[in-house]
């Protein structure tokens, strides 16, 4: 019942987080025979300006103009406003990022513009006019986005001025010609691999400038940023650079759709490096300061954010590629009872990680004893904590096991016993017994590191071949290393005012008595005149 209470309790968490969602949907089908039926979804992807974005350049990269022509407000002539807007954006025309582009049916409420208008990018005149969507009744009655009526008219104009020869058909990939992908490619890696001279440059100079560098602390962050800082400044000096430029839009469009994917890699990366980076000098920092518990919680929470940034990064990646990820995440609400059944184990561990943290019974270099293992802490981690053995070995104990364990904590220890017991030879007088337990007990009252009051030297009896007399007593030492030295320093004062005393330490001895022949063979007479009745 110990183990099952919490997994039924945060079970029914689960389920009533995810009980609105069902009532929603439920509610939903109910309401449908009382209410107006729900607009299906638009097949051209028209229901937000990201998807008119997409089916617009995806129409335009296979020369579909009559499927282009849906997504113009503009009903006549819908192809050839196609291929007229094509023409202008190829021309060095921009269209945002895919990320940038709103995915909300109500498009963008903060840009300043009027509700049912959305700004898309801009064409290529000297003024920059915007490329708008307006948004209007489509044929089924739902609400849908399409190029304005006002964008067509200046792309038209625009197209009038244009070179019609100018437009090379004669090689494409994926719709653009190949000499406009070598040209981004080619700008792509000029990019790179100038910020990968300018990082090699400051990091050199950087080195010599400074004495000791592999000590430096800016040196060392400098180290860990530069590489993925330079892929980050790339691949934004990229997007602003290959944005305008008179080629493709269908090959602009696509690269800086994918090249997200580099820069929210490269700042992950960024910020991961940066992560680890300030951790170990915080950590090496508090281990100066002899704060070893600090060194824990900074570990786990160098983990944490580490996988946060992970989750985050995943989520906008995702996002790129036009995965909706609000509706997984809405689902996590539904399927979060299998998940807490599937892993129970998991959370276990990782509620047992910040008990370790807060309740404190180990820190990371504690010499302890865990159940059966007896080692140094290493590492107290999210799941597991591991622990280097006397054998040089490494335990991995579950934080959840870890936290139910006996924990003896050696590392604690704020005094360390001194309780040796010696054994004296038999002979000695009563007066000298004496004088040795009270010899025995001036030694530890005049040594500096004994505790005092409480220690003491106490005849404890009279053993099979010794007598025995005990010391109890307590070092004070730092560390277990000091306090051998200092035992060893009171056991060779004891044994040299013995050896002054003339008090010898008693072996493990036992005396044998044989009888001589001549003794048992009287005696056997003496017993067998007895039974004859001789006097």
């Amino acid at each position: 019942m110990f183990r099952v209470a919490p997994l039924w309790g945060l079970a029914l968490v689960l389920l009533a987080t995810a009980m609105p969602g069902l009532a929603q949907s439920t509610g939903s089908k109910e309401g449908g025979a009382t209410s107006a039926a729900k607009p299906a979804a638009d097949s051209f992807g028209r229901d937000t300006p990201r998807g008119t974005v997409s089916g617009l350049i995806s129409a335009m990269a296979e020369r579909d103009y009559s499927r282009d022509g849906r997504y113009f407000e503009a009903k006549a002539d819908a192809k050839q406003l196609a291929q007229e807007l094509q023409s202008v954006l190829d021309a060095g025309g921009t269209i945002d990022p895919f990320a940038a582009l709103s995915n909300e049916p109500q498009g963008n409420l903060e840009d300043g513009l009027a509700a049912g208008s959305e700004r898309i990018g801009n064409l290529s005149d000297p003024k920059k006019t915007p490329i708008l969507l307006a948004r209007g009744k489509s044929a089924g009655g739902g609400e849908v986005w399409r190029v304005s009526q006002q964008t067509s008219v200046v792309a038209r104009q625009l197209h009038q001025h244009r070179d019609p020869n100018s437009i090379d058909r004669s090689l494409e990939v994926g719709g653009a010609s190949v000499i406009d992908w070598l040209t981004l490619l080619g700008i792509a890696a000029l990019v790179f691999l100038g910020f990968q001279a300018v990082n090699a440059a400051i990091l050199f100079a950087m080195g010599r400038a400074m004495q000791d560098r592999e000590k430096s602390r800016v040196y060392r962050v400098a180290y860990a940023a530069m590489p993925p800082l330079s892929l980050l400044c790339a691949t934004l000096v990229f997007q602003v650079w290959a944005g305008s430029m008179p080629v493709s839009i269908i090959a602009r469009q696509a690269m800086l759709r994918y090249l997200g994917i580099f820069a929210w890699v490269a700042l992950a990366w960024f910020l991961a490096r940066m992560i680890d980076a300030i951790a170990r000098l915080a950590i090496a920092r508090m281990e100066g300061l002899q704060r070893r518990q600090t060194v824990s919680v900074i570990s786990l929470a160098r983990r944490g954010a580490k996988l946060l940034l992970l989750f985050v990064a995943a989520v906008a990646i995702l996002d790129t590629f036009g995965i909706d990820v609000t509706t997984g995440i809405a689902a996590l609400g539904i399927g979060g009872i299998a998940l807490a059944l599937g892993a129970q184990k998991t959370v276990e561990n990782f509620v047992g990680s910040i008990t370790l943290i807060a309740d404190k019974p180990v820190q990371v270099g504690d010499f302890c004893k865990v159940g059966d293992v007896l080692g140094t802490v290493e590492d107290v981690g999210i799941r597991s904590t591991r622990i280097r053995t006397l054998d040089r070995t490494v335990v991995t104990i579950p934080n959840g096991d870890f936290s139910a364990l006996q924990i003896e904590n050696f590392a604690r220890r704020d005094h360390f016993l001194f309780n040796p017991l010696i054994r004296l030879e038999y002979g000695i007088g009563s007066a000298k017994l004496l004088q040795t337990v009270e010899m025995v007990e001036s030694i530890l009252a005049n040594h500096e590191r004994i505790m005092r009051p409480g220690a003491r030297a106490r005849l404890k009896e009279l053993g099979v071949s010794s007598i025995d007399i005990e010391i109890f007593s307590y070092i004070q030492a730092v560390d277990f290393d000091e306090s051998l030295v200092i035992r060893q320093d009171l056991l060779l004062t004891i044994f040299s005012k013995l050896e002054e005393a003339g008090v010898a330490i008693a072996y493990p001895t036992q005396t044998l008595q044989l009888k001589s022949r001549h003794r048992r063979d009287d005696a056997e007479r003496t017993q067998m005149a007895s039974a004859d009745g001789e006097p």
